[in-house]
């Protein structure tokens, strides 16, 4: 009986020993870190656009001109929503936009420069044709950075903002192959031209810009992988 007595009593000190041995978690070491947070994306609806002017279809034909001068006029919210409308902007219920796009699958993405807008930071955003709105990308003023990426040229960094129309060559070519990168350009060329007529009407002047490092844009605008740039088009208030 002694002997089971003095090996139970070992037992249990062995059990104390390892027990103070283990060392203490503490409540950081016991909890699962937390999650980075994410700050949602900053939505900004524009205003509605106008879809009657003064200036007849004739008329911004006529008068339609390249122009790379500009004054530190700031445009208006409404300016710029009109645009971007011209560019993208949806005109039919079943989602048809302002430009014609080869079976509907419309591969353009459309960003705005801001650097000079009345009411509206600085930065980057993405047109939303869907809710006619804006998703901020980045906040500053990139204006110089993306001249830099086009060769220098000044009215990029001049203008009050840059529209930079971007394409998702695959959501096109998955279903014409090929001849399907033709018609993405055409589209680009298509939607320039309304953004063109656009600001003649409003009496803005503006100028499509193709000569740029491809990825230098991609990077300053935060462009994801997919897409490609195909116009930079600064727009300002004439002189």
């Amino acid at each position: 009986m002694m002997k089971k007595n003095c090996l139970w009593v070992f037992c249990l000190a062995l059990l104390l020993v390892l027990s103070c041995a283990r060392p203490t978690l503490t409540d950081s070491q016991t909890t699962t870190p937390p999650l980075p947070t994410t700050t949602p994306e900053t939505s900004i609806k524009l205003p509605e656009p106008n879809y009657k002017s003064e200036t007849s279809l004739e008329e911004a034909l006529l008068q339609r001109r390249s122009v790379r001068e500009y004054t530190d006029t700031p445009l208006t919210i409404s300016e710029v929503s009109q645009l971007l409308w011209s560019a993208q902007g949806i005109t039919a219920e079943w989602g048809g936009r302002t430009a014609p796009s080869a079976g509907a699958l419309y591969p353009l993405e459309v960003y705005l420069v801001a650097g000079n807008v009345g009411n509206l930071t600085s930065g980057v955003y993405k047109y939303q044709p869907e809710g006619h709105e804006l998703t901020k990308i980045k906040d500053g003023d990139i204006r110089a950075e993306l001249s830099q990426a086009a060769l220098n040229q000044h009215s990029v960094e001049d203008g009050a903002i840059n529209i930079v129309i971007a394409a998702v060559y695959e959501r096109t070519t998955k279903k014409y192959g090929d001849r399907g990168v033709r018609y993405v350009h055409m589209e680009a060329g298509h939607a320039a031209q309304n953004i063109y007529l656009q600001a003649t009407a409003l009496n803005l002047g503006t100028v499509t810009v193709g000569a740029f490092d491809d990825e230098q844009v991609k990077q300053i605008i935060g462009m994801p992988v997919t897409e490609v740039p195909l116009y930079i088009i600064p727009v300002g208030k004439l002189n």
